[in-house]
């Protein structure tokens, strides 16, 4: 019988672009040079919300695991704050993955990237950028901007038009940006109106989280054409598409379509929806299956046995 590794949590911070991005790196104790895997978050969340639950059970089992805000956004530098910036996203995994690279306390030959929602739409499009990684999980992934806007409907894609145009002037005056919700209640305009999009964000948010519930508007017509799943027949490495067969955010079926591309992918599909993801019996499954394909891909020293 195996036991849980215990596991040490540092506040790091490490450079992005003309700022700095704030992460938790986890370290399995008693591991010389463990591997790793890079956790990123989706559409304005933070690390608070539920990466750290992931992360800690990662490093149980013998994987390092840097949990990280994306600039703008949290505890991360950046301003002005709440901006989505789906380049600046891409560049600050580029520096997560530079960062890791640089610490003596991991191996940098064994690295994995690991992103939930719009950071599984990331993590497809980081996989591709870097062939070097040795393994990739995309869970709930983000892939397909025009499907994901037919599944919030035109007309409130079009309740968000004055507010993009507010914000593209107040761009060009160098005032601070206008806001668009991210999460709203059904027929309200956000950036996800589903049902279940509002409770579910508020029920990852802890005591004290810095998350807030907007961005600046201008991240709309790029977010639409932002198609990541594309990508996905450039990911050499092994990849797990962990899929909701229900999501109301990440339509499955074209997350599928792009997953079966990916030349060493792995499909893993659940009943229960896109925000169930994070927590209960849900959660408990789905870590125990990518600690199980992490594990496989990064071979981690084995847990000591239980007295």
């Amino acid at each position: 019988m195996t036991t849980p590794r215990s596991v040490t949590r540092h506040d790091v911070t490490f450079p992005a672009g003309d700022n700095s991005c704030a992460g938790w790196l986890y370290l399995p104790t008693g591991v010389a040079s463990p591997p790793v895997v890079i956790l990123g978050h989706g559409l304005g969340a933070t690390r608070e919300m539920r990466l750290d639950a992931f992360a800690e059970r990662f490093a149980q089992s013998g994987i390092a695991a840097l949990a990280f805000t994306y600039r703008h956004f949290g505890d991360s530098g950046g301003h002005p704050r709440q901006l989505l910036s789906i380049k600046r996203q891409l560049a600050d995994w580029d520096a997560a993955i530079a960062y890791v690279k640089s610490r003596h306390d991991v191996d940098r030959a064994r690295v994995a990237v690991w992103g939930s929602s719009f950071g599984g739409g990331h993590a497809i499009t980081v996989a591709a950028r870097h062939p070097e990684l040795r393994a990739a999980v995309a869970q709930c992934p983000f892939t397909d901007g025009l499907a994901s806007a037919l599944a919030l409907g035109p007309v409130a894609s079009l309740r968000m038009t004055p507010v993009l145009a507010r914000d593209l002037a107040t761009r060009v005056r160098g005032k601070a940006p206008a806001m668009v919700p991210i999460a709203a209640s059904p027929g309200s305009p956000a950036l996800m109106n589903a049902p279940d999009a509002l409770p579910g964000y508020e029920a990852l948010q802890p005591p004290g989280t810095t998350f807030r519930n907007e961005v600046a508007a201008r991240v709309i017509p790029t977010i639409a054409a932002y198609r990541p799943g594309r990508a996905a027949k450039k990911v050499t490495m092994p990849i797990l598409f962990c899929v909701s067969d229900t999501d109301s955010v990440t339509p499955p079926a074209q997350t599928l379509r792009y997953a079966r591309t990916a030349p060493r992918g792995e499909i893993k599909r659940y009943g229960a929806g896109h925000f169930d993801f994070y927590t209960g019996e849900t959660f408990e499954e789905l870590v125990r299956d990518q600690t199980e394909f992490l594990t496989r891909q990064l071979n981690p020293s084995p847990a000591t046995s239980a007295p």
